[in-house]
């Protein structure tokens, strides 16, 4: 039965995505918060197909944890799912991301209209003054700054390196870092045909306030987030 309800809900999730894709591109020459709106329509029907075929929920524990205006949410990353809900949760965020994605076609306009904030991995310093530069927008708009801490997504039970894109946007931009946990990937583990049905629980934990030494930073950071995402995860 999971396979069956993984089936449809791909052969849904690909196909509505590529309709929206073509059938919205009118909207990319909106203004950007109009052009939110078509996005997150998108986003509401992946969360309906989520519910309603795969059989996929979720809850948000720990909002209180999350000011008002910028801050840094470092994020784990397990799954696909997280990227279609962190619009829906924070409005508008500012996603830090490959800048390969860009390059896409029809989709990796949609993500430059977005204002996200894209990184060349072989950049090096240019590369980074440049993430900042876009760091630096959105904060000054008041919006969320989202970085997977990991940079990629990492399957449950196994761990990664902490990259040093969050130690630069923590020392640059001097804002309180959220940690953001979560068990995604025991629903929708990495490259994964098969969804298994469940809740899905997103938990911010208390914030890490500005000002820190990096090392101190970088530890409490780890410790927190990798104890209740494996809390989580069982």
């Amino acid at each position: 039965m999971t396979g069956l309800r993984s089936f449809a809900f791909n052969l849904a999730l690909y196909g509505t995505t590529a309709v929206m894709c073509f059938l919205m591109i009118w909207a990319l020459f909106l203004p950007r918060e109009k052009m939110l709106w078509v996005v997150h329509l998108w986003l509401r029907q992946i969360g309906w197909m989520e519910r309603n075929i795969a059989g996929i929920s979720y809850r948000v524990e720990g909002r209180e944890y999350v000011p008002e205006g910028a801050c840094i949410i470092a994020a784990k990353h397990q799954s696909a799912w997280e990227t279609f809900k962190l619009h829906l949760i924070f409005g508008d965020p500012s996603i830090v991301l490959k800048k390969e994605l860009l390059s896409i076609p029809i989709w990796g306009w949609y993500l430059q209209r977005s204002g996200m904030i894209p990184i060349d991995r072989k950049g090096r310093a240019r590369a980074l003054a440049t993430m900042m530069e876009a760091a630096h927008r959105a904060a000054i708009a008041g919006r969320k700054i989202v970085i997977f801490p990991q940079g990629t997504r990492v399957e449950v039970g196994k761990d990664m390196p902490y990259k040093s894109g969050i130690v630069g946007l923590y020392q640059e931009l001097n804002l309180p870092i959220i940690p953001m946990a979560l068990n995604s990937g025991a629903f929708w583990p990495k490259n994964s045909f098969l969804k298994k049905p469940g809740t899905i629980t997103v938990e911010f934990l208390r914030p890490i306030p500005p000002g820190l030494p990096r090392e101190q930073m970088m530890t409490r950071l780890r410790s927190e987030l990798e104890t209740a995402t494996n809390r989580l995860c069982g």
